[in-house]
């Protein structure tokens, strides 16, 4: 569901560095009381793209055709990927986001959760959720339903290209509170970097959300059985991008996903032919 203008702590958050507002940071809450305060996040989610992370700028090499930004605060990509031609469509659940989108200039910025995503916006080429919004999925039972979906409404070329991280060995994973945290969701048949989550700016309070960071093994788990399958991943030292594609059909199928999970991960840096924060940082 979309966020009520009254607890859009994240638009708001987004408007007041728009303004240039001083003193702009994101707070981010977990569900298990502790608190992390972002104050370098809402410059990044305005960022140009020459300032944008490398393994960000390397996913860019993958964008092809029609693009639905998932997630798309600020704007960064899609106003990026509007100037090189693409056709874009972004979205996001919050009120202020959207708004922020649209004064910078993106030409169609929707209001709608991912999860209501349908044929209604038409079909795309590359969906794009940059800023660790493998998370926007909500869940892995979630995540494999709307997945499905999502081979519906692509074409047959069609990549996604999702950043998440693998929390075991990534940012702060070694601190207790984390390995705590970790602990109890494998105890409750949880994922290990399923986070509950909600964001805070001045008075405004957002609502409760879940938010899952997964490893590269944990992905392919998840896009098994959905028509996607992990191709390869854009590593950095904090977060890593991975580009899925569509599934091979019929009796190649199976040969494809040994070959996919035999060699997906590669870093940026090994690359040399182009192709076609925290928990919180969405854009």
């Amino acid at each position: 569901m979309t966020v009520p203008p009254e607890r859009d702590a994240y638009g708001e958050m987004m408007l007041a560095a728009l303004e240039g507002e001083a003193g702009v940071a994101e707070i981010v809450e977990r569900d298990d009381g502790l608190i992390d305060a972002n104050i370098t996040g809402p410059a990044m989610y305005f960022a140009p793209f020459r300032r944008w992370p490398a393994h960000h700028r390397q996913a860019m090499r993958f964008v092809h055709g029609r693009v639905l930004d998932v997630g798309a605060g600020a704007g960064r990509v899609s106003l990026y990927l509007q100037e090189r031609g693409h056709e874009v469509v972004a979205i996001d659940n919050s009120p202020g986001a959207i708004e922020v989108c649209r004064r910078r200039g993106v030409n169609e910025a929707h209001l709608l959760d991912f999860a209501d995503v349908d044929e209604s916006l038409g079909t795309f080429d590359t969906i794009v959720m940059l800023g660790n919004n493998f998370g926007v999925f909500g869940s892995a039972a979630k995540a494999k339903r709307l997945l499905r979906r999502l081979r519906a409404l692509t074409g047959d070329e069609a990549r996604i290209l999702a950043e998440s991280r693998d929390v075991s060995h990534r940012g702060t994973a070694d601190a207790p509170w984390h390995v705590e945290y970790r602990r109890r969701n494998v105890e409750r048949g949880r994922l290990p970097g399923q986070i509950r989550i909600r964001i805070r700016f001045r008075k405004f309070v957002g609502p409760w959300f879940d938010y899952p960071m997964v490893s590269p093994a944990e992905m392919r788990d998840i896009l098994d059985g959905t028509g996607w399958e992990l191709e390869q991943t854009i590593d950095s030292d904090d977060t890593y991008v991975a580009v899925i594609k569509k599934a091979a059909r019929g009796p190649a199928a199976r040969t494809v996903r040994r070959a996919t999970a035999a060699g997906a991960t590669s870093r940026a840096s090994d690359r040399r032919r182009p192709r076609s924060a925290h928990a919180s940082s969405r854009r």
